[in-house]
């Protein structure tokens, strides 16, 4: 590959990345973030949907619709490949997935990938994420017991945005690997850590009105009136002063409860004074036009995006549906948080 130089007038290598399981980059906004030079030999995923978004992003060839089954030692080895970023996918280990584990048939390729790990001697590091819960697997344990018979070291992380100021909160499960006696910056003493610790990551604490467009007013957002009488008071409503949001899922828009937050222009205190007023209304069409004066609304796919640290330039093709948007979001990743643990590199 290329070099370049760094400070120390060491050359830096042009690193030869390995994304699978890309969904709509993530993990290569993330390490664009960290600044080294880096190609993406090849981004897969079985998602169309997110490849369409990964390709209108970072162009023409950028992610394939692969099945990472199809991958061989053999393949990846003509890759030439020398790091791997890959976000496996998370139903198998949630609740909604009902924990089916490794007997799961979409753990299959992640399971395929511990198969092929030491049989790709060019790899140095490679980072996984996956949801919190995912230390507690069998397919954790496994990719653990794989890693080490193959001469890697690891490290294991449970973070989320909020605690480096972001307002969001995103509690994920991080494996970094590196070959044995490589060593890692941060000491973790083979406990999982869940702190960012005082090493930077962290920015000043941020607020929802600073990350989103509080004038945002396009109708199709705002909470329909059926959803308002039945579903607000079980909903976490944001408001411009807001320092933290609930994690957003792939679901968000289409249940109510658990999915993320939702939004209001009032401060705190007008919201409560106007909430209340509504729930103590007895006439039905005087508690709606209450409801509806709260101005209550989705976040918008751009906003979630940035409260997933993605950058200013990212966008979706005109193609993509909203709720296609807020799936496609809800499987990837905190590019803030990702970038601060590919310091490791």
């Amino acid at each position: 590959g290329k070099m370049e130089n760094s400070e120390s007038g060491k050359p830096v290598k042009t690193l030869r990345v390995l994304e699978l399981f890309s969904g709509i980059g993530g993990m290569r906004m993330a390490l664009e973030r960290t600044g080294r030079a880096f190609e993406i030999v090849s981004a897969i995923d079985v998602n169309p949907i997110a490849n369409s978004v990964y390709t209108h992003n970072f162009g023409e060839k950028a992610a394939r619709n692969g099945n990472i089954l199809s991958l061989t030692a053999k393949s990846i080895c003509k890759l030439a490949i020398d790091t791997i970023l890959m976000s496996p996918p998370c139903q198998p280990f949630t609740r909604n997935g009902n924990f089916n584990d490794i007997h799961d048939r979409r753990a299959d390729p992640f399971l395929h990938i511990c198969d092929l790990l030491h049989e790709i001697p060019t790899v140095e590091f490679i980072l996984m994420e996956n949801v919190k819960g995912f230390e507690a697997s069998q397919a954790c344990a496994l990719y653990k017991a794989r890693l080490k018979e193959a001469g890697f070291e690891h490290q294991e992380y449970v973070l989320s945005p909020h605690q480096f100021g972001i307002p969001n909160t995103r509690h994920r499960y991080y494996c970094l690997a590196k070959r044995k006696g490589k060593g890692f910056k941060r000491n973790a003493d083979g406990t999982i850590i869940t702190q960012p610790g005082d090493d930077g990551g962290t920015v000043p604490l941020l607020t929802i009105g600073d990350l989103i467009d509080v004038d945002e007013n396009d109708e199709k957002y705002l909470l329909k009136e059926a959803a308002l009488r039945k579903h607000l008071p079980i909903m976490d409503v944001c408001t411009p002063e807001s320092n933290n949001s609930m994690c957003f899922t792939k679901a968000y828009t289409h249940y109510a409860e658990g999915t993320g937050s939702v939004f209001t222009p009032l401060s705190k205190e007008e919201f409560d004074k106007a909430y209340h007023r509504a729930s103590i209304a007895t006439d039905e069409a005087e508690k709606m036009a209450l409801l509806c004066s709260l101005r209550v609304r989705y976040f918008t796919p751009q906003e979630v995006a940035k409260l997933m640290s993605f950058p200013e330039n990212f966008n979706f093709p005109e193609t993509v549906t909203a709720k296609q948007r807020y799936r496609v979001l809800g499987n990837s990743i905190n590019v803030h948080v990702v970038s601060f643990l590919l310091e490791e590199l």
